[in-house]
């Protein structure tokens, strides 16, 4: 499914606004906290928090930071 919304200007920062459809997808409400985290292709994925969602990011973040060099090779 493919959802299209606008980069506004919020105040002094630029901003989105969910449409319906993507907020019923990810279940989320008002103020839900959303992690972005990096995709391929210049994309972000947006996810919503869930329990053990940030000590799992952590932990994977510093496993990647850990070990650059052999995924950097895995990579190639």
């Amino acid at each position: 499914m493919t959802m299209k919304t606008k980069v506004r200007r919020i105040g002094n920062s630029l901003g989105i606004v969910l449409p319906k459809e993507a907020v019923q997808a990810m279940k989320v409400k008002e103020d839900t906290v959303l992690y972005l985290t990096e995709a391929p292709e210049c994309s972000l994925r947006m996810t919503p928090e869930r329990p053990g969602f940030e000590e799992k990011s952590s932990k994977a973040e510093e496993l990647m930071h850990r070990y650059r060099n052999a995924l950097r090779e895995l990579a190639k």
